[in-house]
């Protein structure tokens, strides 16, 4: 899970380049929208942190901020802008790189993670250094880190005797402690700061990595792990390790697969994590065990994979789990992070989990018991499944929201610039087996797996607004062709397309194919918006809106006064605040965004130095408001590399 879910997509900026202008005038221009906003005040107000990655540790992504409204954000201008310096100590394996950083703010400073696992604290008014940390994990090319290198934030924590520390996960494997104030590795914790973790014996040391971040609750420091996909059927456990937070000493563990057959493993936590203080609860977002898209092995309990998982923080035993997928055979993983919040549906009041999916669906639960806040239907899937295959006779789906991702798209409805390439893409989906969300993978043809593995929602998660409960999340809209290929055919086929994604599936009969299916203008077949970003009245699971997110500008230039309004493929999430306005970058071009809360109207837009595949966070600073995002670039997507921390604000 990570750059190789994208395969495909980040080719779109190459091949876009061969739309010639005579062919994008063929096609329609942008349409405009209405004006609106929430009513607010434009109070600046006492200063206001982001002390963790989600903005608190359930992940709402929500800011009291006021200052920056509606009506004066495109006042808005680059304030700062801290350079990690990345380009230059990492000049090869920059390529390999993506910048998903959310930075958070405490103890005065402003904590950032580069790709590469360096902590860097920084002044919140200037950018300044203040200090820095390099694990020096290697970049040496002759280590396989399958997920690439990237750190999507840093946990701030206390230690018993109140002292705040820096918790960081590298690629290698390591949690690592610093003391927050001086960015120095603490003594008293593991072996002089660091504890190595592992779930079995490797067969490489890019095997198991760590993509998230820690989470702190309740004097303990709790990580997850990332496998790579499809790689093998006998896969090492997905545990989640916790440590006491002042010594590094192990306190428990949790295997989500504890109790399945011993040809699987995986079911790995590799998104964020999320904790209800209070009630003393971690909440788990689980993937797919090993193999992802062949499970005939997979004859044991699955209750735990792809499911939110709830574990009693002091123990790390079960409170309650709910599935999202049965028998996950569509490396359909829970990959945002559960967001805490209290929801109030059809006029009842409840502490919730909101967990967003890669099949566009919402699922709303009660924090407590795990029960459905917003009803959930199981309702009959497709059958008939490649040989060896159990299939689960039924799926999961919430009653609401709708869906926020089109999932069924017939031959006849393909998408193209021109009647030739879209006959093109038409036989595409002809050969192929393709009847809609939850189509078994199949040998011969293959089969469309509609949303793909990158979503719906991916890792970038929802923002909530507790005081109006809506939440913003965005959203891909593209498609995969998802064939398995008996084992011992996989390397004459390799050597007929060597331009697909392959997953050996070593000890499983089958080994996969993956492509995006595309026109040969390398256009996604199925029609735009290819990005959008949501509204969701979470009072009745209504959808209030859905706007595109991104243009085609940095994939083929000019291309987006004539392609219009189609969105992009994106990663990363939003940030919602008290004023009326989500900020978001997320997609293929260099931009963050901000949209008004009450219409999806997008009110501005700052330029970025290099993509911002990453969350944006926001704090006020001595009476003055900031939003701050990486903009470095994403591998997965193929997005202009960069190592800039950018920060916006008003004009003083």
């Amino acid at each position: 899970m990570g750059n190789r879910q994208l395969i495909g997509v980040g080719g779109m900026n190459r091949i876009l380049g061969v739309l010639t202008a005579g062919l994008l005038a063929l096609l329609p221009g942008a349409a405009g929208s209405d004006s609106g906003g929430w009513p607010q005040s434009a109070a600046i107000g006492s200063d206001t942190g982001w002390s963790q990655y989600g903005g608190d540790q359930g992940g709402q992504r929500y800011s009291a901020a006021a200052q920056i409204t509606p009506v004066n954000v495109t006042r808005l201008r680059r304030a700062w802008s801290y350079s990690t310096g990345d380009l230059t100590r990492h000049p090869r394996a920059i390529r390999d790189a993506s910048f998903e950083d959310t930075p958070i703010l405490d103890e005065g400073k402003l904590f950032v993670c580069s790709p590469f696992y360096e902590a860097i604290a920084l002044d919140p008014g200037t950018g300044r250094e203040i200090w820095r940390f390099d694990p020096q994990v290697s970049d040496d090319p002759h280590i396989d880190y399958p997920e690439g290198f990237k750190c999507r934030g840093l946990a701030y924590g206390k230690d018993a005797a109140g002292k705040g520390r820096i918790y960081l996960a590298t690629a290698d494997r390591r949690l690592i402690a610093l003391d927050a104030a001086s960015g120095i590795p603490v003594e008293g914790f593991g072996a002089h700061g660091t504890v190595t973790v592992s779930s079995g014996k490797l067969e490489s040391p890019g095997q198991m990595q760590f993509t998230s971040l820690p989470l702190v609750s309740h004097g303990l420091v709790i990580v997850g792990s990332s496998f790579s996909d499809n790689q093998r059927a006998f896969e090492l456990p997905g545990t989640v390790h916790a440590f006491d937070a002042t010594t590094g000493a192990p306190r428990w563990s949790f295997d989500p697969l504890a109790n399945a057959h011993e040809k699987s493993g995986a079911a790995n936590v590799w998104a964020p994590m999320s904790a209800d203080e209070e009630r003393g609860l971690v909440f788990l977002p689980t993937t797919s065990p090993s193999p992802d898209f062949w499970g005939g092995y997979r004859t044991g309990d699955e209750k735990f994979s792809t499911a939110v998982v709830a574990l009693h923080v002091s123990t790390g035993k079960v409170a309650w789990a709910f599935q999202t997928v049965h028998h996950n055979v569509w490396d359909y993983d829970l990959p945002a992070q559960p967001t805490l919040a209290t929801v109030t549906y059809k006029g009842v009041t409840a502490p919730a989990v909101l967990q967003p999916t890669k099949q566009g669906l919402l699922f709303t639960l009660n924090r407590e018991t795990g029960k459905p806040v917003i009803p959930v239907m199981e309702r009959k899937v497709p059958q008939g499944g490649a040989p060896g295959e159990h299939l689960s006779p039924t799926q999961p789906f919430p009653v609401a929201p709708a869906a926020l991702t089109p999932n069924r798209l017939s031959a006849d409805e393909a998408w193209g610039l021109t009647p030739w390439d879209r006959q093109k893409c038409r036989a595409v989906l002809a050969a192929a087996r393709n009847e809609g969300l939850f189509t078994p993978p199949s040998t011969g043809g293959g089969s469309i797996i509609y949303p793909s593995n990158a979503g719906g929602t991916n890792w970038g998660g929802l923002a909530f607004d507790p005081v109006h409960g809506i939440a913003y999340l965005n959203t891909n809209n593209f498609m995969n062709l998802v064939t398995l290929i008996p084992t011992a055919n996989l390397q004459a086929v390799q050597r007929a397309d060597p331009h697909a994604e392959y997953g050996p599936n070593r000890g499983a009969p089958f080994a996969i194919r993956r492509i995006v299916p595309r026109s040969p203008f390398g256009i996604p077949c199925n029609p735009p918006p290819w990005g959008q970003l949501h509204a969701v009245d979470m009072h009745d699971g209504k959808v209030l809106w859905s706007v595109p997110l991104g243009t085609t500008e940095d994939l083929a230039p000019f291309s987006q006064y004539v392609l219009g309004a189609v969105g992009s493929p994106n990663v990363g999430g939003p940030v919602a605040t008290a004023s009326g306005l989500v900020f978001i970058a997320a997609a293929m071009d260099n931009y963050l965004r901000a949209f008004d809360t009450a219409t999806g109207k997008e009110l501005w837009k700052g330029r970025l130095p290099a993509g911002g595949q990453a969350t944006p966070m926001t704090y006020v600073w001595h009476g003055r408001q900031y939003v701050v995002i990486a903009a470095g670039g994403h591998a997965g997507l193929d997005t202009k590399r960069g190592d800039q921390v950018v920060a916006f604000a008003l004009p003083n």
